[in-house]
């Protein structure tokens, strides 16, 4: 049997932190099994471990994956130079919307992985890796006011995060009923308000 290349050992390895970024958020640690994984990234099973030597090792990067992806997104709002305001309204319009709570896969891991995370053992290395991708987003949201940053400006960045977090995670968990929706235009609006 011919060895793979390089560039396609190192392709491959792209797509199982791929799929199991998105499989991770979608179902949780404990939802999906290496073959689960390896499935969707379409390789077989057997090649796992020539690429990664634990599930948990492959959790910390697919965490860690996922919240590059949403820095770089949350980034490419605040690019525009807008107030405070607009930026703080444009995240809140994205990250607030039926599409994150409806596609897990696709959305934000501070949410989709937060219970999880939460779970895992604090010798697991996701954890210290959400914790960082955390920071991140949190520095982020900071970045969108032009203040001088001050311990009441963190506080107000962190009560931004865990009500954005916090309102997609409820929106989610009652996505059935109408409760659903005025959970996620209740935080809009709140954000809203909470800048003039």
């Amino acid at each position: 049997m011919p060895r793979v290349s390089r560039e396609q050992t190192d392709k491959n390895r792209l797509l199982i932190e791929a799929a199991s970024a998105r499989l991770f958020k979608e179902h949780g640690f404990d939802g999906v099994s290496v073959a689960d994984i390896m499935a969707s990234a379409g390789l077989t099973h057997g090649g796992f471990y020539g690429h990664f030597e634990s599930k948990d090792e492959l959790a910390a990067l697919a965490c860690a994956k996922a919240f590059e992806e949403s820095a770089a997104r949350w980034r490419s709002i605040g690019k525009d130079g807008a107030d405070e305001p607009a930026l703080l309204d444009a995240l809140a319009k994205h990250y607030l919307s039926a599409k994150q709570r409806d596609q897990p896969g696709l959305g934000c891991p501070a949410n989709s992985l937060a219970a999880d995370v939460g779970r895992e053992d604090a010798s697991k290395p996701v954890r210290s890796v959400y914790t960082r991708g955390l920071k991140t987003l949190i520095d982020i949201l900071m970045s969108f006011s032009k203040a001088r940053q001050t311990k009441k400006s963190r506080r107000r960045a962190l009560a931004r995060m865990s009500m954005l977090i916090g309102a997609v995670t409820l929106a989610r968990a009652v996505r059935d009923d109408p409760l659903s929706d005025e959970i996620l235009e209740a935080a809009r609006e709140h954000l809203r308000l909470d800048c003039e």
